[in-house]
């Protein structure tokens, strides 16, 4: 009688979840870029006084605000998704990330609600008869200065905090390569000091020294974002992540 020869059962790879969590953390993180379009798309808003009086399409911002909205609610994806790696690093940032990135959705949405304002008081009152020109464009002037405000704390500002949060993380970890992170970690003292220089009237916000000042954490965001989405988490970094509290080990592989 021969005997049977036993094949082992086959065992789930314990990477493949953060496989997924890391494409799905990727892919957000490059949906957020849809909002880049808006800078040119709300210029017209930006002028305040001739768009609210009837000047330009309403089409354009609209598209706008919905791709706003987008970025607000990706942006949170991004740390909901990425939270349950991140505070296997450190509790701490992890929950700093999701905090700074509900922030930055909320003051997105604010901002959004100011520019769908505008169209409103631009459809609905500019064209009445007997309507107040005057109050109009002072009403036009503060949905925009209300919308400059809130994408400076929140689309210039947050990701100071983000970076410092995730960068933290990820450099930590070696969840990816230390070269991103780093770009994270030094462009966020560099976006903090021109965001506190446009705070109080240094310079300009659309200066060339805020748009330089910018780019850092831009890269930082953009490669971080192709790099999950196409080459996800390095496995011996994840395979010497600390366990969750309830995580059950992972599964030994039969020997030879």
């Amino acid at each position: 009688m021969t005997a049977t020869a036993h094949i082992p059962a086959p065992t789930r790879r314990p990477s493949d979840p953060l496989r997924r969590t890391s494409r799905a953390a990727g892919i957000l993180y490059l949906v957020t870029f849809v909002s880049v379009p808006t800078l040119i798309v709300f210029q017209p808003v930006r002028d305040g006084a001739d768009f609210v009086l009837g000047a330009g399409s309403d089409t354009g911002v609209l598209w706008g605000s919905f791709a706003e909205v987008v970025v607000a609610l990706s942006g949170i994806g991004t740390a909901v998704v990425l939270f349950p790696v991140a505070r296997r690093v450190s509790e701490t940032a992890a929950l700093g990330f999701v905090a700074a990135r509900v922030v930055e959705g909320t003051l997105i949405v604010v901002g959004v609600v100011n520019v769908l304002s505008l169209l409103t008081l631009r459809n609905d009152v500019a064209g009445t008869e007997g309507a107040d020109l005057g109050l109009l464009v002072t009403a036009g002037h503060t949905s925009v200065a209300a919308y400059d405000w809130t994408f400076l704390l929140s689309q210039s500002l947050m990701p100071v905090f983000n970076a410092l949060c995730l960068g933290y993380v990820l450099y930590r970890s070696g969840l990816v390569p230390r070269i991103l992170p780093t770009i994270g970690l030094v462009g966020a003292p560099l976006l903090l000091a021109s965001d506190i220089a446009i705070f109080f009237g240094v310079i300009d916000r659309v200066s060339p020294v805020a748009a330089v000042a910018f780019i850092p954490i831009a890269v930082w965001e953009l490669s971080l974002g192709i790099y999950l989405t196409v080459k996800g988490f390095r496995p011996a970094a994840v395979a010497a992540l600390p366990r969750s509290a309830g995580q059950e080990p992972a599964p030994a592989l039969a020997p030879n």
